[in-house]
């Protein structure tokens, strides 16, 4: 994701950049010391110790021309100092923030430091979903699971299993966000395997309903007794969910759409052009890194 802010004209600290800085785990590129502070306090929660390189300080002394700062964030690098102090360090001197948001950055930053690696790896790529990177996600999901399994091998500590869960768990909702539907509903069963939670195994009957047609799906659930009061609730949800879809503006233009292939050929091939341009659009930035 690329972050321009309207900021050039109003910058206070160092240069704006024709590099843009990066932000890995985050994946959002900043280009100025403005933007590079927005994105540490909008996403505080999502930061770990990967934040404190060499490249980000060489950009800021380099790029930035924020040589100054750059002479006092190299030696948390170096020592492998606290994360809140190199993020504050970095908030202070560009000084856009008041006391009370420093603080309240420094809270989050607390907060965040009771969770584990994974767990805070987790939540990273968790955001890459919200912002519908759902390819770039489910390769962070593989390379989670991947080192869960490492570390399960050597027998080190691990979060609870219920970590392991959501991460399968999410990594369906990506699949989904592809109409993957066959795919996600696997790890949305294996999720629920891993932690019976309801909310694992709504998601996988809504998968397998997504996935197939109605009279197979109605086999699935022949074969599934077990499933047979939560297939009751999904279908009244299907059902409610159409009727809601129905009073939506996308529904009545759809039905507009009919009446122009009917009466109106002209005007329903330029709303084809139109809507296949923006599902490529929106496609290209889900399968983006």
């Amino acid at each position: 994701m690329e972050m321009r802010m309207e900021m050039k004209a109003s910058l206070c600290v160092g240069e704006y950049c024709e590099t843009a800085y990066n932000i890995e785990g985050l994946e959002i590129r900043v280009y100025c010391m403005e933007e590079l502070c927005y994105c540490l306090k909008e996403n505080a929660f999502l930061l770990d110790m990967s934040i404190m390189n060499d490249k980000l300080v060489d950009w800021i002394g380099e790029e930035c021309r924020v040589r100054e700062l750059a002479k006092q964030l190299y030696p948390m690098v170096h020592k492998q100092g606290s994360l809140s102090v190199f993020v504050l360090t970095i908030l202070q001197y560009v000084g856009i923030y008041g006391e009370e948001e420093l603080q309240a950055v420094a809270q989050v930053l607390k907060q965040g430091s009771g969770l584990s690696n994974l767990e805070k790896r987790k939540s990273q790529i968790d955001y890459m979903v919200e912002k519908r990177k759902y390819a770039a996600a489910i390769r962070g999901y593989d390379m989670l699971l991947e080192t869960w399994s490492d570390l399960e091998r050597e027998g080190r500590e691990l979060p609870a299993g219920k970590v392991r869960a959501a991460i399968l768990h999410n990594k369906g909702v990506a699949l989904t966000g592809l109409m993957l539907y066959d795919k996600a509903a696997e790890y949305f069963r294996e999720a629920w395997q891993a932690d019976p939670d309801r909310s694992h195994l709504d998601a996988y009957l809504a998968a397998k309903r997504m996935e197939l047609s109605e009279d197979a799906y109605v086999a699935f659930a022949a074969r599934n007794p077990e499933f047979y009061t939560e297939s009751l609730e999904l279908e009244k949800s299907m059902e409610q969910f159409g009727r809601e879809w129905e009073q939506q503006p996308e529904f009545r233009q759809l039905k507009l759409r009919r009446e122009w292939r009917a009466n109106d050929r002209q005007k329903y091939d330029a709303e084809n052009e139109r809507l296949i341009t923006a599902l490529k659009n929106s496609y290209r930035t889900s399968v983006s890194i």
